[in-house]
């Protein structure tokens, strides 16, 4: 065991007095424990000691300590973000913050802002410079409870007010355009600068695109934007490509440039995909594919006809004649329904007043035997030692591993303290579709209760069981009990603090001092390791720093 060591410093009424040792003050103390257990079942571990350590109440950090705006343009305003972390163990209240420098300022918080032991919040600070130059200050953020204030140090350069171009994008893609149509898309000019942006010439290569909506010269006032349309309109087919150039008074970037690409389409009803292959499908089952047709040309496209041919083969969602105006599509479903095992393939054939009339989808499956099998996580659920009086939970998930639908009609719970929940039937799982729930034991009694769960369903094998196990066992009630030297010089009395983690994180069990060199905490968890330090306090208040650490490991 080791004593209490070390140094601290008593505060007078008008002055800081010399340090004192604290062994003079308090004397020696050690720390020792023993655990105490009650019930019928499990036993107790003993103790090992540890190092010491010093905790405070009420604490928070700021981050980052340091904050550069870099350039800021005079005139304009720039943010950045303050993180506030309670680093304590009790709520903090941030109660002020302050700036030093009045071209500093802070946004977004209403004061006295609560921060709850573990989480955070945000300051936003900003930077308005009024003339050219280096700016500094600083931000002071203090909070309640005697929590050390926290201070951020800030620094900006002021420059001349000066327009900056941002544009929305740096290349636009039109996609594939029909010959004759028009595909249009719109660019944002913005002025991110401190300064009015004057457009001076916009230019433009490539014969099938143009540029409209913005006439120069063209002033956009700092903070604002201008918005210029782009078109495509091929006039043969394959890919084309533009460059479009902005210049301005921008002095970082006096000339811009977006790069602007497309793909003409010659006409004729483009089916994507032009084939469907079902794979494997269960005799009775279905299953279905989207078809989309598109009119890349100039005209009307009318279908007139959909035959399909194949046994099992079918279409949804066309009904002809159907019309598609140029770039538009319109979608339908194929479909696959097996009345036998085998392969199978068919068509579908859409007739149409394109000249590439007719157009084919060809379509491919095979019916297979429809299995309905089900599969399950476990097939034993042993919840081991519950004590009576209290209830343990496990998942059970039942999966349908066939290639049809299962049906689900009971899912039941036999033996005495076994109850399921999320068990509703009756259910339809998909293939490849599960079902969990949950099972329940809640024993009354002591000693080992059997059980089991029954689903019943139209998979093959049906009824599935599985077995349940369990045992009642009496609550074992546990406690750990601390002694220590007293100390040699007089004291009020002494503190007894507790944390899971070995050298931090403690907090006082005691109200009111402990006046005895031992104290029983009967509060610990089963399945919990306690880590425990105290402290001497004299008549003035004087805390001492920590003892050696004990741990307490609760089986």
């Amino acid at each position: 065991m080791m004593g209490l060591r070390g140094t601290a410093t008593a505060k007078g009424m008008g002055a800081w007095q010399q340090p004192v040792s604290l062994r003079q003050v308090f004397g020696s103390a050690l720390l020792s424990m023993a655990i105490l257990c009650t019930g019928i079942l499990g036993g107790c571990a003993g103790l090992v000691n540890g190092t010491k350590t010093t905790t405070g109440q009420a604490a928070f950090q700021v981050s980052p300590t340091t904050v550069n705006f870099g350039k800021v343009g005079v005139g304009k305003q720039t943010t950045q973000t303050i993180a506030v972390a309670n680093t304590g163990t009790m709520p903090v209240s941030i109660t002020q913050a302050t700036v030093s420098n009045p071209q500093f300022s802070l946004t977004g918080v209403t004061l006295p802002m609560s921060v709850a032991t573990g989480q955070s919040g945000n300051f936003t600070v900003a930077v308005t410079p009024s003339a050219t130059g280096t700016l500094s200050g600083t931000l002071t953020v203090q909070g309640s409870a005697g929590a050390a204030p926290a201070v951020v140090n800030l620094s900006a350069t002021a420059v001349a007010a000066a327009p900056q171009m941002s544009l929305s994008s740096a290349s636009i893609q039109f996609g594939t355009v029909g010959i004759g149509s028009t595909a249009n898309m719109n660019l944002t000019i913005s002025n991110t600068g401190s300064a009015d942006l004057t457009v001076s010439a916009v230019s433009l290569t490539g014969a099938e695109f143009s540029v409209s909506g913005i006439t120069t010269p063209k002033t956009i006032v700092a903070g604002q934007s201008a918005v210029a349309g782009l078109s495509f309109q091929p006039k043969v087919g394959g890919a084309a490509a533009a460059t479009l150039s902005i210049m301005s008074n921008d002095p970082a970037h006096p000339t811009m440039s977006v790069a602007m690409a497309g793909t003409g389409f010659q006409s004729g009803i483009s089916l994507t995909p032009s084939s469907a292959n079902f794979g494997s499908v269960a005799v009775g089952s279905t299953n279905s594919q989207t078809i989309q047709i598109g009119n890349p040309g100039t005209s009307v496209l009318t279908i007139t006809q959909a035959i399909v041919t194949g046994t099992g083969f079918s279409t949804t969602g066309l009904t002809v004649p159907v019309s598609i105006n140029p770039g538009q599509s319109t979608t339908f479903n194929a479909k696959y329904q097996p009345t036998a095992t085998g392969a199978a393939s068919g068509s579908i054939t859409l007739v149409s007043n394109a000249a590439s009339s007719p157009t084919v989808v060809a379509l491919t499956g095979t019916g297979v035997v429809a299995t309905q099998t089900l599969s399950f996580s476990t097939n034993t659920v042993s919840f081991g030692n519950v004590a009576t009086g209290t209830s343990s939970t496990l998942p059970v998930t039942v999966t349908d591993t066939g290639n049809s639908n299962v049906q689900i009609s009971q899912i039941a719970a036999s033996g005495s303290g076994y109850t399921l929940s999320g068990a509703s039937a009756p259910v339809t799982l998909a293939p490849s579709q599960s079902l969990t729930f949950n099972v329940i034991f809640s024993p009354t009694v002591t000693g080992s209760v059997s059980g089991s769960v029954t689903i019943t369903s139209n998979a093959t094998g049906s009824p599935s069981t599985i077995t349940l196990s369990g045992n009642g066992a009496v609550t074992v009630t546990h406690s750990a009990s601390l002694s220590w030297t007293a100390s040699t010089s007089t004291v009020s009395g002494y503190n007894v603090y507790r944390s899971t983690t070995s050298g931090a994180g403690y907090t006082k069990l005691n109200g009111s001092l402990v006046s005895l060199v031992n104290y029983t905490d009967s509060t610990v968890a089963n399945g919990t390791t306690y880590y425990y330090v105290t402290t001497a306090v004299d008549a003035n208040g004087l805390e001492s720093i920590n003892s050696n650490e004990a741990v307490a490991v609760i089986p």
